[in-house]
């Protein structure tokens, strides 16, 4: 079994005291933003505006997994938006440039203040992404909090496959530090404003 090292170990409870601060501090001040998207995706598609959905956190225990809706309530449940045919036809007006700006993964600021994420940490797998869950589970990456970004987001986001996500999850898991999250959480804001990575439909 992969023990935690001395370090880890003690920032750890920094780790979530930072967590629990953050996330309130930036709910604090993106509320009026939080009120405007509401409105917006409501105007724009039917269904409540935050979208809800089972995830897998620590120690594979289910959460419910939030963001603002930005693909209409007939799309295919649980299934990544990279594997379905034609996204397009899924993802609504305004879901479009929140996707590209993020601003729909904003309501996982509330899972992290609850404690359901953290803000580095693996990407939280959909509940049925079963090899996925395994591979984590059986490297012990489940023993830690998933993240709004991670380090597999950092390389590669959609297009890695679930071997090398795994093996990126578990180098994170033997090597978090709290400088190591602050260059994850950098890298991360340089892919989002640059999209790498991102696939939104399946590839031939």
């Amino acid at each position: 079994m992969q023990n935690l090292g001395k370090r880890q170990k003690v920032y750890l409870p920094f780790k979530r005291l930072f967590d629990i601060v953050l996330s309130l501090l930036a709910i604090l001040l993106l509320s009026p933003l939080f009120l405007v998207l509401a409105i917006v995706v409501t105007v724009d598609t039917k269904g409540f505006p935050i979208f809800r959905q089972r995830r897998i956190g620590k120690k594979n225990k289910t959460f419910l997994f939030l963001k603002f809706r930005t693909m209409n309530v007939k799309t295919p449940k649980d299934v990544p938006t990279h594997l379905l045919e034609n996204p397009d036809q899924y993802i609504t007006k305004c879901g479009r440039w929140m996707r590209a700006s993020s601003l729909d993964e904003l309501p996982q600021l509330f899972n992290i203040f609850i404690g359901h994420m953290s803000f580095i940490g693996p990407r939280p797998a959909l509940w049925n992404q079963e090899d996925l869950i395994a591979g984590r589970t059986k490297n012990h990456v489940d023993r830690i909090r998933p993240g709004l970004s991670g380090y597999a987001q950092c390389h590669g986001r959609d297009e890695v496959d679930i071997d090398t996500k795994v093996s990126l999850d578990t180098y994170y898991l033997q090597h978090f530090s709290f400088w190591f999250d602050i260059k994850i959480f950098f890298l991360s804001i340089k892919k989002a404003i640059k999209r790498d990575n991102v696939l939104e439909g399946k590839q031939s």
